[in-house]
């Protein structure tokens, strides 16, 4: 059967890793990944949960060597576990910590002076374990719809074609004397660090270093204690924390990002502080990865040579949704169904439009939630901030009724007010695609690679669209605050004869979208309110674009505002009506 070596070094001086800033030689790893692999208990499944990068790499090859199959779940939660364990009944954990609590069969990573190490001899010839490339290394775990853990298998030969393929586009050449180290703010356990900074490492010839930086001051810290050539494997919203610090960066050879779009702006930034090329890549748990593009220079994906693209039309895909592209070729050991909504500009080219489960269609008008989280971000002052469509909206779509869209968006924007954000957004998107309601946060719970779960997104708008809304507290006394956008378009039935040659839109059409809007901001139906105070302090046009802020008191009262630009045009009160019902926690539904 044919093989491939457990590293791709050539010499076993090389340095492979970096453990707290001293170097670890070829012969050293192999000789640790001997000793570990001694130790391993019985199972075939290993559960590796090592945060230490170089004892997780130790590991993973033990268990390699060994035939044993490394499992990486999406998240470590307890059902999580539990799934693992249905999946796989002979699996153990091998952590790092002295606190693991995971329930499974444990083994703590063994220090070095539990096992004999061999003598260190530079002389000796380096015996690298050769691997059957038909071996399967891992199990990667994605979440399904219904949440239960989808695994996709990993054989050491896919692993070692996709990595060599990606070596090979990053200009990362095996064996060279002095090779970059690797330098990771994203965890091995999930696919892009396990392939970008572990993988790359021991299939690319190059050395990683065993931290795993998170705050900008342990990123800066971190490119300092390794020589150059480095590379900063990493993501958006640890790329947008680093530079967002105007403290000098140390240099780096090149910055690799994935997990999530990422802005021109910003990858033009970090080129420009980092002094280096910023890569943008792109793949699937399924397929790997596949192209990669320089974000800086363009929003166009190249393809890795011998991948292809191809559209087939599928059972589930709409006319508007476009057919389905299919990966094949190259790495890729058999046809994958991509899941993006992705444009072919050529044989090798493409552009990527989003996720197809998140393109929304609103009063007729189409867009994704990755475009909307792109416009969003890029407002000067947003620092984080996310769009998210209700499950009511999807389910409503599969059951083939009309859905009530209500967009929202999450945002942390220190130094903005709602106006301010709502006008800036208004120039970036349609009308239609305006949130409703529109969230300040102080942060957005964003997991080690930068995304947020389905569920736990779900559960943050919940929290603060029902009854916990963010706002201020005085005593027992809490407000709501929030602001919305709309137009009165001239063509509305209402406007003409109101009036000939000057129209301006009625003082009861502003009121009455005002309530509107309140009340599906407030998820409170609109009979629940009386309008006890109303003014009208200058006339809107038609098609003036209109911004409505309004303060929800503890009181069950609401005060609003309706502005035009910096111009007040009306502002009024609305006071709970006879037998509705309040709770000082925040509206009800």
């Amino acid at each position: 059967m044919p093989t491939q070596p457990l590293v791709f070094h050539t010499s076993p001086r090389q340095v492979i890793a970096w453990r707290d800033g001293s170097p670890v030689t070829v012969r050293a790893f192999l000789a640790e990944v001997a000793r570990v692999a001694a130790v391993l208990p019985p199972g075939a499944h290993v559960f590796n949960v090592c945060r230490d990068r170089y004892r997780f790499a130790v590991s993973l090859c033990a268990a390699l060597v060994t035939g044993r199959i490394s499992l990486l779940p999406s998240t470590q939660t307890p059902e999580m576990v539990r799934q693992l364990a249905a999946f796989a009944p002979d699996a153990f954990c091998l952590h790092d910590t002295a606190d693991c609590a995971i329930d499974l069969p444990r083994l703590r990573y063994p220090a070095a002076e539990e096992t004999a190490l061999p003598p260190d001899d530079d002389n000796a010839p380096l015996d690298v374990p050769q691997i059957d490339v038909s071996r399967v290394m891992a199990y990667v775990f994605t979440s399904g719809s219904t949440g239960t853990p989808v695994p996709h298998r990993k054989t050491w030969g896919f692993l070692v074609a996709n990595v060599k393929a990606a070596a090979a586009r990053l200009g990362l050449s095996t064996g060279q004397d002095h090779a970059p180290t690797l330098i990771g703010t994203v965890p091995a356990q999930h696919m892009y660090g396990f392939e970008s900074t572990v993988l790359l490492a021991l299939i690319g010839g190059l050395a990683f270093s065993n931290r795993q930086p998170f705050y900008p001051e342990d990123i800066r810290g971190e490119l300092a204690a390794v020589p150059q050539p480095r590379v900063l494997v990493t993501s958006p919203i640890h790329l947008r924390a680093l530079l967002a610090s105007d403290a000098p960066l140390p240099e780096a050879a090149l910055v690799l990002s994935a997990t999530a779009p990422l802005a021109e702006k910003l990858a033009s930034e970090a080129e420009a502080r980092l002094h280096a090329p910023l890569v943008e890549i792109y793949g699937s748990t399924e397929t790997g990865q596949i192209a990669t593009r320089r974000t800086a220079q363009g929003a166009t994906w190249a393809l890795f040579d011998g991948i292809r693209l191809e559209a087939q039309p599928g059972a589930n895909d709409t006319p508007e949704d476009g057919p389905t592209m299919w990966a094949s070729g190259g790495h890729v050991e058999a046809p994958v169904p991509m899941g993006d909504a992705l444009e072919l500009l050529d044989a090798r080219h493409f552009l990527l439009h989003g996720r197809k489960a998140d393109l929304i269609n609103i009063a007729g008008k189409r867009t994704s939630l990755a475009y909307l989280n792109h416009q969003l971000n890029a407002i000067d002052g947003v620092t984080d901030g996310v769009f998210f469509m209700p499950d009511d909206h999807a389910r409503a779509t599969r059951e083939g009724a009309e859905p009530v869209t209500r967009l929202v968006a999450l945002v942390v924007a220190p130094t903005l007010d709602a106006t301010r954000l709502q006008r800036a957004l208004r120039e970036r998107i349609d009308a239609a695609f305006m949130p409703r309601p529109l969230v300040f946060v102080a942060t957005l719970p964003r997991n080690e690679t930068g995304k947020l779960p389905h569920d736990v997104l779900a559960a943050l708008v919940a929290q603060h669209t029902r009854g916990a809304l963010p706002g201020n507290a005085k005593g027992n006394e809490a407000t709501v605050n929030a602001a919305l956008s709309f137009t009165i378009p001239a063509d509305h039935p209402a406007l003409p004869g109101h009036f000939p040659a000057h129209p301006i839109v009625p003082g009861v059409m502003l009121l009455d979208h005002a309530i509107d809007a309140i009340g599906a901001a407030l998820d409170r139906p609109v009979d629940a309110w009386r309008l006890s105070a109303a003014k009208f302090l200058s006339p809107a046009a038609p098609g003036e674009a209109l911004d409505l802020a309004f303060d929800a008191q503890a009181s069950g009262a609401v005060r609003f505002t309706v502005r035009a630009g910096e111009r007040d045009v009306a502002s009024g009160t609305l006071s709970l009506t006879a037998g509705a019902t309040h709770s000082p926690e925040g509206p009800q539904p």
